[in-house]
């Protein structure tokens, strides 16, 4: 059987808008491996094996004793990287050690979703990605509103007035639950450290608020209906895509106005 590793560094986001894109590169004719952040590892349940990158090592190639590293790279008949784009040294250094490695863009172009961008790749090497980032959880009921006030950066984060307005106005139709990350701080907030189990989690909300952050990608990828706040990046580029995305901005509670219509079954 054909071995093919993918090598996908990036944040929760950047994993989740590239799916679709993954998935297709792992049909289950192949033995597919995914090396990513260990934080993802959990979200790469289509793989037949997932793997941090700190654990593989691949980050000391060219840089220190590494035949491990490469031994282990040797198993694999064909490696698409989205590693490497800013360190020709390590290019180099895979084509001297004649490895099957494919180099893709890691970051889009801007011209059109980050979506797009991964699947064009993806069509590039003969696969078919298919329609918007899913993530398969056990179904159950939709009975709460969910709320993220956090971001990777101060700068992607809207002020919590705008979450505590949502919250005021939803708590009249549902529980509110808040939500943090492990390194995130809020007195009561929900913390779940284990992306799949989190996802499964979003599976029973109702609806999501959150900011330009990967946790609301990770919503919209379980299908719940997700408003989400964008200030500092473009969401033509990086808008979560799913059942039923709102982006809001200043005028937040807009989209709250009505909240039976935005409220997902």
């Amino acid at each position: 059987m054909t071995r093919r590793l993918l090598i996908r560094p990036g944040a929760i986001g950047d994993f989740i808008v590239s799916l679709p894109a993954l998935q297709s590169l792992a049909p289950p004719e192949l033995f597919t491996e995914v090396w990513c952040h260990g934080q993802n590892v959990p979200l790469a349940g289509f793989a037949n094996r997932a793997r941090s990158i700190a654990s593989t090592g691949l980050d000391r190639l060219g840089i220190t004793h590494a035949d491990d590293v490469i031994e282990r790279l040797r198993e694999f008949d064909e490696i698409v990287s989205w590693y490497g784009e800013n360190r020709p040294d390590f290019r180099a250094l895979v084509a001297d050690l004649s490895l099957p490695c494919r180099f893709l863009r890691a970051l889009p172009d801007g011209k059109r979703h980050s979506l797009e961008f991964y699947a064009e790749q993806a069509r590039a090497l003969g696969a078919t990605p298919l329609g918007n980032p899913q993530i398969r959880c056990p179904e159950q009921p939709r009975t709460f509103a969910a709320i993220h006030p956090f971001a990777s950066s101060p700068a992607k984060r809207a002020p919590m007035d705008f979450f505590q307005g949502a919250a005021d106005k939803l708590s009249a139709h549902m529980p509110v639950h808040w939500l943090c990350g492990p390194q995130e701080e809020l007195d009561g907030a929900i913390r779940i450290a284990d992306l799949y189990e989190l996802a499964c989690w979003l599976r029973g909300a109702r609806i999501f608020v959150g900011n330009d952050s990967g946790i609301s990608h990770l919503a919209a990828a379980v299908g719940t209906p997700v408003i989400a706040h964008f200030s500092a990046s473009d969401p033509r580029v990086w808008a979560p895509r799913g059942f039923a995305v709102q982006i809001a901005g200043d005028r937040y509670l807009a989209g709250l106005s009505h909240p039976q219509s935005k409220l997902g079954s």
